[in-house]
């Protein structure tokens, strides 16, 4: 006998910019198979997105206020920015709505606003960042140097690596932000910082870029004199294989801090890996984990929602969490989020595979310690958008 109850109605912020798109459809698929939904038959769960430009936060507020005024959704969810936060927060809680939100982590929560109405399944991309930069002073000593274009210098990443070098014990890091050419805004120009790192040695390098500019940066590495003789650690976004895929040839030595393995032979990790390749038929990425990681949790929650009893709804992400694929979750800043475990990871590449050997673990470090408030005082950045957009 079918049902006559009207199907969840959920609101997705969208950005457009780049391969957002692709990636958001991910996450619903991640979403809908955590769930133990078919993402090509189920009728549990209507998805309405509206696109947000390039995620910045005027464009994510006009979009949430249609969301949740004219299409009055059950749920506002998809990709965001911490920056649009504060104009979130009182459109959902001025209808006592619930958000569900997702992000990469280029930006570590900010504890004034924090709302027991919005959650959150982050990435957490920070925390990957802070076991590297602990790790590497541990691994190489201080003074490593950081390289990295404008866009990216405005996030938390740079910031997190430094954090987790000077818990270590580190006091000193340098660093390189490339301008940008107003008369090509893909140009990369290298020359400047490859002058001095040859003239003051680092004991590492760190890489921080996006999308093909990272690509563009590894190619121009391998063809310098310090290709294999600086240690070069990159982002993690910098180390999935859809990204190594295009330079693999390089024969590349490179390091990084992952929260997630594909190759990873935990049994949550298989099951989602199997399922998602089996139902998705591409390759298990990590927004498709995201999507995957919060159908754990909403699949306890589908009978409450499915009533729209919204309470109990809430007062359970308050409380709970899920083990996934990459350890334990949560999914409100009050629980800490989860404190995800880093692998530090050799990568080696060749023109036919990619090796990644695990060499240590980093814990996380809850986004309310004191250490880090002075990221938020010190990241006067004005970069609205979300990491990897662009």
């Amino acid at each position: 006998m079918m049902s006559l109850r009207p199907p969840l109605t959920i609101g997705l912020l969208t950005p457009y910019s780049g391969v957002y798109p692709y990636y958001s459809a991910h996450l619903v698929t991640g979403w809908l198979i955590g769930m133990g939904l078919d993402p090509a038959r189920q009728q549990t769960i209507q998805f309405i997105p509206e696109f947000t430009r390039s995620g910045q936060p005027s464009a994510t507020k006009e979009a949430a206020q249609k969301l949740v005024f004219f299409n009055r959704v059950d749920l506002l969810s998809g990709l965001v920015s911490y920056k649009s936060v504060p104009d979130l927060i009182p459109i959902v809680e001025s209808q006592g709505g619930t958000a569900f939100l997702f992000d990469m982590g280029e930006l570590i929560p900010y504890f004034p606003h924090i709302s027991p109405h919005m959650f959150y399944a982050s990435h957490q991309i920070w925390q990957s960042q802070y076991s590297l930069g602990r790790w590497a002073q541990q691994r190489f000593g201080d003074a490593g140097h950081i390289v990295m274009p404008h866009y990216e210098a405005g996030y938390h990443l740079n910031t997190a690596f430094y954090q987790g070098a000077a818990a270590a014990g580190g006091t000193t890091i340098r660093s390189t932000v490339l301008t940008e050419d107003p008369s090509d805004r893909n140009a990369l120009h290298l020359d400047a910082f490859f002058k001095t790192i040859e003239n003051d040695r680092p004991p590492y390098v760190h890489a921080i870029f996006t999308g093909n500019m990272g690509t563009r940066f590894l190619d121009a590495w391998k063809n310098s004199r310090f290709h294999k003789t600086i240690p070069l650690l990159v982002v993690e976004s910098m180390a999935y294989d859809d990204i190594l895929a295009d330079v693999q040839h390089h024969e590349l030595e490179i390091y990084s801090a992952l929260t997630w393995l594909r190759e990873d032979e935990s049994k949550e990790n298989r099951l989602f890996v199997k399922t998602f390749e089996r139902m998705a038929q591409q390759p298990a990425n990590i927004f498709g984990l995201m999507g995957y990681e919060a159908g754990l949790v909403w699949r306890e929650l589908l009978p409450h929602a499915q009533k729209r009893d919204w309470q109990t709804v809430k007062q359970y992400l308050h409380n709970s969490t899920i083990k996934g694929p990459r350890g334990e979750k949560g999914f409100h800043p009050s629980t800490g989020l989860g404190l995800p475990v880093s692998n530090i990871v050799s990568i080696n590449t060749t023109a036919n595979k990619i090796n990644k050997i695990i060499l240590d673990q980093g814990k996380g470090i809850r986004f309310d310690d004191t250490t880090l408030k002075c990221i938020h005082d010190d990241c006067i950045s004005g970069w609205l958008n979300p990491f990897l957009c662009i």
